[in-house]
């Protein structure tokens, strides 16, 4: 059956500091810069807080967590597991399969290493991992894209966690090189269909093209106003996923202005209706 989940982006003000990720091209190390936000609420409480609001899954941005320790790690996946709140999927917000520079190459696949094992220890299914920065023409940088998310599906594999890309970053921004990509990677590796990310006017076919094989759909609208979701656009994305007979998640995502619980709260009332009659 279809689910509501969400994205901790869309939460992003009140989760606490950003912890970003950054590449250091004068020591060719990853740098973390923190970038201040308010606390509302912690990673930790998250999952009963949304459990409380009706979603039976998140998705966790890397950036958020506040540590990798594996005590960390492990209160994490118990706060997922007393809320009863799938931990669908963490979302690995660095890293660049196609980068020239080899000696950066290789330090973002072992970080993305890293991150497979943090994501095995919390308890996530699956590891959103970016394909890359390169153009979505270049044939050569979708080839070595799809091999590199190959080995790492294979090195994820034992430790219980999927990998999955998604339509995020230049090299996956046309349906038509996301679904090259995948054909390359093999069955092993997933997919992630988000509606902000594909653009122009074959967006619709798009959408209906990778959806299919996608893992989560990140239900992400249009705006009309300050907050206030465009109906119309966003009911036909979601009437495009429903005629592919996708049966998975959908993850709200909500950047707009405002308390961002009831940003999501105006975007689940569009959604809501798509999860009782998905086929």
């Amino acid at each position: 059956m279809s689910y509501l989940s969400v994205s901790t982006w869309s939460l992003h003000r009140i989760l606490g500091p950003l912890r970003w990720t950054v590449w250091d091209a004068d020591s060719c190390t990853h740098q973390t810069r923190v970038q201040e936000q308010p606390q509302q609420l912690t990673l930790l409480e998250l999952p009963a807080a949304a459990a409380s609001r009706g979603y039976k899954a998140i998705e966790v941005c890397h950036f958020h967590f506040p540590a990798t320790e594996a005590s960390y790690l492990e209160q994490l996946r118990q706060s997922f597991l007393a809320a009863d709140v799938s931990f669908d999927t963490l979302l690995l917000d660095y890293g660049d399969l196609t980068n020239t520079d080899v000696t950066r190459r290789t330090a973002d696949i072992s970080l993305i290493r890293e991150w497979i094992d943090a994501a095995s220890l919390c308890g996530a299914k699956q590891i959103r991992i970016i394909a890359g920065e390169a153009s979505p023409t270049d044939e050569a940088a979708i080839q070595q894209a799809a091999s590199a998310l190959s080995e790492l599906a294979q090195y994820a594999a034992p430790k219980d966690v999927r990998v999955v890309t998604e339509n995020f970053k230049p090299l996956t921004s046309t349906a038509e090189s996301s679904l090259k990509l995948l054909a390359g990677a093999g069955d092993r590796v997933g997919f992630i269909t988000d509606f902000g990310n594909y653009h122009g006017p074959d967006k619709m076919a798009e959408i209906a093209a990778t959806t299919p094989l996608s893992v989560s759909i990140h239900a992400k609208p249009n705006y009309v106003d300050a907050g206030i979701p465009d109906a119309e656009s966003f009911n036909s994305y979601l009437k495009q996923v429903q005629e592919t007979g996708y049966n998975g998640s959908y993850v709200l995502i909500y950047d707009g202005p405002g308390d961002m619980w009831q940003g999501l709260d105006r975007i689940k009332a569009i959604v809501e209706p798509y999860l009782s009659t998905a086929r």
